[in-house]
């Protein structure tokens, strides 16, 4: 399976552009898309969902055309969108069956087995005659998970998928799409949480103001930052003068004062040591000192 996108191109009235000349190929396995809120992941993740047409460029699905052949890719496609919502008259199981039915499981019996099965993967299964819409925040969001992965989708997009989750779904959440990769399947992951990506994706890319700014492996990302992370230790004088100076990304209170993680092309007028970088670290490193400043 693979994702073909070519001069993607999103304008809305008045020259405002959401996306920008987009080129990606996207292959089986997790991809990560990166970026602030505003960077343009929903118009992406809308497109491909064929939620929205495109102002310019193509997207071929496999064998398939976004434009020509949408109700074929509908039918590839599991989507979580980031406003994701449920009917208010149907109980948890109900509005996933139902959830199973469109995706083409049309065998009562089977489709019995496969909400069941999903609703135990998700954490679900002891709620699944509760109505739907008295959920929880973060149990709603794992109903919307399980919506979009029932019916074995070859084709899986998630926007925004473990915001209002707790540490321990997440978790559940990243083993559950890593158990999907097993088979030739895509699963497109849009977040603004860097850890989402780095436990994840074994390719990724990053938006910013609707352009595509990296596209590459997150090791690939991470390189890129070594020797421009740093680890200072201020006392409490010190501290604004560093926040004013640096991206912080880390300030930790010590025994001297704080332990502070900075990225920076080159540590002035603090004493501070070169430190390993992690993805967080690599991705405020290209935000704040872009390309001209970041070799690949």
């Amino acid at each position: 399976m693979n994702i073909s996108i070519k001069g993607l191109r999103k304008e809305y009235k008045g020259g405002l552009f959401a996306l920008k000349d987009i080129n990606l190929e996207i292959n089986s396995g997790l991809f990560g898309l990166l970026g602030p809120n505003g960077a343009g992941k929903t118009t992406l993740m809308r497109i491909l969902a064929t939620l929205i047409k495109p102002t310019a460029g193509a997207v071929r699905i496999g064998d398939h055309d976004l434009i020509d052949d949408r109700r074929k890719i509908r039918a590839m496609l599991g989507y979580l969108p980031q406003d994701f919502s449920v009917f208010s008259k149907l109980k948890t199981w109900e509005f996933l069956d139902y959830a199973a039915s469109l995706a083409g499981l049309t065998n009562t019996r089977r489709r019995k087995q496969a909400v069941d099965e999903m609703l135990e993967k998700v954490g679900l299964f002891d709620v699944r005659e509760r109505d739907a819409n008295k959920l929880s925040g973060g149990m709603k969001r794992r109903l919307g998970i399980a919506q979009a992965l029932i019916g074995e989708p070859q084709v899986v997009i998630v926007d925004e998928p473990t915001t209002g989750l707790d540490p321990e779904e997440r978790i559940r959440f990243r083993n559950l799409l890593s158990e999907m990769t097993q088979r030739d399947i895509i699963i497109i992951l849009s977040t603004h949480i860097v850890g989402d990506i780095s436990s994840t994706c074994t390719d990724m890319a990053l938006l910013s103001k609707g352009e595509m700014i990296f596209n590459d492996s997150p090791e690939k990302l991470i390189d890129a930052a070594r020797g421009h992370v740093f680890k200072i230790e201020a006392i409490d004088s010190e501290l604004d003068g560093i926040k004013e100076k640096y991206p912080v990304i880390a300030a930790i209170p010590s025994e001297k004062g704080w332990e502070v993680q900075v990225v920076a092309d080159d540590l002035k007028d603090f004493a501070g040591k070169e430190i390993e970088p992690n993805l967080e670290h690599a991705y405020v490193y290209r935000m704040e000192y872009g390309l001209n400043n970041f070799n690949l």
